[in-house]
């Protein structure tokens, strides 16, 4: 969590030290098992004599990526079917805007509805 000015109870500070601590530990867990779908690929791709085709990370993070968008917008992650327009559309939003914000990206997010 950011801090956005408001100042935190206790209990308040306490709840965000708590979801903050879940939010790195989940995001080393991911870190980890994508490290380890590169590892075992690359163990299963050299075993059939393929290991230069072997995915690099970001071929499974996008593949996380893609599930989590679903999840987020209540689509099924096979089909893509039954998916909320409207979160899709601000999460799409908020991609160009961290890319616009954070790393200059020459890009003109959509106009807000």
């Amino acid at each position: 969590m950011t801090n956005n000015g408001h100042d935190l109870t206790s209990a308040g500070s306490e709840v965000a030290d708590v979801i903050n601590r879940a939010n790195r530990k989940l995001a080393a867990a991911v870190s980890l098992v994508l490290e380890s779908a590169v590892k075992q690929a690359a163990d299963d791709m050299r075993a059939i004599g393929q290991e230069d085709a072997t995915p690099v990370l970001q071929y499974f993070a996008f593949g996380v990526y893609q599930q989590m968008y679903c999840l987020i917008c209540g689509a099924d992650p096979e089909t893509f079917n039954g998916g909320d327009p409207d979160i899709a559309y601000h999460l799409i939003r908020n991609s160009q805007n961290i890319a616009k914000d954070y790393w200059s990206a020459d890009i003109e997010p959509y106009p807000a509805k």
